[in-house]
């Protein structure tokens, strides 16, 4: 267990995200964690690749220290994620498999922490009437509560042309199907697809007044909000999907 928690602490500290700049990085440790290999075996592996590697990128691969259970430092090797992923081609699917949801799942996290600075940011250069709480000396709570008012007005007015629509749970509802499962349905019979991050129309079924786009805000899994685009379907959209699970 606390080589998990240093594991964590390492790549935090090499993802700076004050830093827009910053490579974000996973060490030997998380991978023969999430591939259940032992490290040793792991770091191994690194070094057998790492000419090649060098040859080819003209780089060796960054290598650093942790403490282990028994308060000795021991070497480890911190990779980015091309790096990462060159050394799991070593691995077999289900490993490999595990390294690239995990890289998922931190650029999700790092996309999450950005967008949070991004709206401080602009928090703190809003204009405010006197009395209204101020940037400095706010909680992170406080911020976002008041921010919500900011983003809620602006939604309100990008969300202007879906206001009549339905979403996919609104219209799979008197059918017993979930938005989930309207959304595989549909998906299947080729009218949508998973494209950038979130379901569209496919080309065929594009520009046809059946869609719409409506933005929400979302909690992430580190609690901070962020907005997304959601499908949302019009009238015309409703009764065309409704025509087709009837039939």
């Amino acid at each position: 267990m606390k080589q998990k928690a240093i594991t964590i602490s390492l790549i935090k500290k090499n993802n700076n995200i004050e830093d827009n700049a910053a490579v974000q990085r996973m060490t030997s440790l998380e991978i023969a964690e999430l591939t259940g290999k032992q490290h040793k075996n792991v770091m191994q592996a690194i070094r057998n690749m790492e000419p090649a590697w060098e040859k080819t990128a003209g780089l060796k691969f960054q290598l650093g220290s942790y403490e282990d259970a028994n308060g000795q430092m021991r070497p480890c090797y911190s990779l980015t994620k091309t790096e990462c992923l060159y050394i799991a081609t070593k691995f077999n699917d289900e490993a490999r498999a595990r390294l690239v949801l995990r890289w998922q799942e931190l650029e999700m996290d790092q996309r999450e922490a950005l967008e949070w600075e991004r709206w401080k940011a602009r928090w703190s250069q809003i204009e405010r009437p006197k009395g209204s709480i101020a940037l400095l000396g706010c909680t992170e709570e406080e911020i976002l509560d008041e921010a919500d008012d900011i983003i809620g007005e602006e939604l309100d007015e990008l969300n202007q042309r879906s206001d009549d629509c339905y979403t996919p749970s609104e219209i799979g509802k008197p059918f017993g199907l979930e938005g989930r499962d309207l959304n595989s349905f549909l998906c299947d019979l080729g009218i949508i697809q998973w494209a950038k991050g979130q379901w569209m129309p496919t080309r065929k079924f594009m520009n046809q007044g059946l869609t719409e786009n409506r933005s929400v805000v979302i909690h992430g899994r580190n609690g901070r909000r962020r907005t997304v685009s959601r499908l949302v379907w019009t009238a015309k959209g409703r009764d065309f999907i409704m025509n087709i699970i009837k039939q």
